[in-house]
């Protein structure tokens, strides 16, 4: 069962033709799709947009590089949406949340702390409603595991992993799996090839964060799109000399537990 866990198909880079989009994803036999929210103002767009094809699941969630124009009353709205929606099938997880340090900006004084805060509220919502959080982590591995072990969550998915293989043992400790996309695809990518050569299948998810990080393949010409997971399985397992069809079926099975409420995707 292939999957892509992690798609931005609300991006405006889709506008033009995202029916098309989700025709080639069918294609390409993906039998689900997860679809991160980012802020308040698309968290009916990824919900709708989940429910108008058979493949599609959301995730509701402030991205840490939109929590600079987040208000805290945004939180409030997130738990008031999380309710509504609980009985929601399609609602898998809590996400995309995290931390981002590399941004210069956003990684130092007011701003850093207001990403904390709002990160630790929303793995406080994700425990309060026992969902697993979609993470977005970028030179803040560390900062993420200590806020992991302060609110223990049902675990989830370390979306575009890139630390060291000591942090990811930490993740998969701690529950999560690793997410392995197009940064991946490139030869340069030792230490994420490494990663995903050597982790056990039973803690890898593919993904192609969808408009962005696209392929080798993909590089410099245009956009990134979901039929690419079936091309990131294949390159996974010509980095650990398995079939292709291993892969698939093995980061589909950690994804369902991970993310447990994907279990309709398998029937």
């Amino acid at each position: 069962m292939l999957l892509d866990t992690h798609c931005h198909l609300d991006a405006s880079e889709f506008d033009q033709d995202r029916d098309l989009v989700i025709a080639r994803a069918q294609a390409a036999s993906l039998k689900g799709l997860i679809i991160p929210a980012v802020e308040v103002s698309n968290f009916d767009t990824v919900r709708i947009l989940a429910h108008q094809f058979e493949q599609g699941a959301y995730a509701l969630g402030i991205h840490p590089l939109y929590v600079a124009r987040a208000e805290p009353e945004h939180l409030e709205l997130l738990r008031e949406v999380l309710i509504a929606h609980r009985d929601d099938p399609k609602l898998i997880a809590v996400g995309e949340i995290g931390l981002d340090f590399f941004v210069p900006e956003i990684s130092q004084g007011s701003a850093r702390e207001k990403q904390e805060m709002f990160f630790l509220a929303q793995l406080e919502l994700a425990r309060e409603f026992d969902l697993p959080v979609l993470l977005h982590v970028r030179r803040a591995q560390d900062f993420v595991l200590k806020y992991l072990r302060r609110c223990r969550v049902s675990g989830g998915i370390a979306h575009a992993f890139n630390g060291s293989f000591q942090q990811a043992q930490q993740f998969i400790d701690l529950g999560f799996a690793l997410g392995l996309g197009g940064a991946m695809t490139y030869s340069r990518a030792l230490q994420i090839r490494r990663l995903a050569k050597e982790i056990s299948l039973d803690s890898l998810v593919l993904e192609t964060d969808s408009p962005d990080i696209a392929p080798e393949w993909l590089a410099g010409t245009r956009r990134n799109e979901p039929e690419q997971v079936a091309r990131i399985a294949q390159v996974v397992a010509d980095l650990r000399g398995q079939s292709v069809n291993e892969v698939i079926d093995a980061t589909a099975r950690t994804a369902l537990r991970v993310c447990p409420r994907l279990a309709w995707m398998s029937h």
